[in-house]
């Protein structure tokens, strides 16, 4: 027995936000909030203060504040991995998203 289709049902959100251009930029910000509602879950768990985790970031509160914001999208990868090493996601030694080339020698 064939199944029938329901006629109501029409493209999935991901080709109609594709359709629309805005595909990558939805998952840009998808993923920061993610990251921006794990981070302060790892705080209010860990209770780390933002003053606590601004310090641990060596940046400044507003910094923290711009990235536990989730609609604001101007944070960078390299915030994002000071926060995830600051409350511990990443291990130091474990590459976390941002790779950090090692300083290379002036020659003399």
């Amino acid at each position: 027995m064939k199944k029938k289709r329901n006629k109501h049902i029409g493209p999935s959100l991901e080709d109609f936000l594709k359709e629309e251009g805005v595909l990558e930029q939805a998952r840009a910000v998808a993923l920061k909030e993610t990251l921006a509602w794990q981070v302060q879950q790892a705080m209010e768990k860990d209770k780390i203060s933002k003053v606590e985790m601004a310090r641990r970031m060596n940046t400044s509160r507003a910094a923290l504040d711009r990235l536990l914001d989730p609609g604001n999208a101007s944070v960078t990868l390299q915030t994002l991995s000071r926060a995830a090493h600051a409350i511990r996601l990443c291990r130091p030694s474990v590459w976390c998203g941002v790779r950090r080339e090692p300083r290379r020698r002036l020659r003399q």
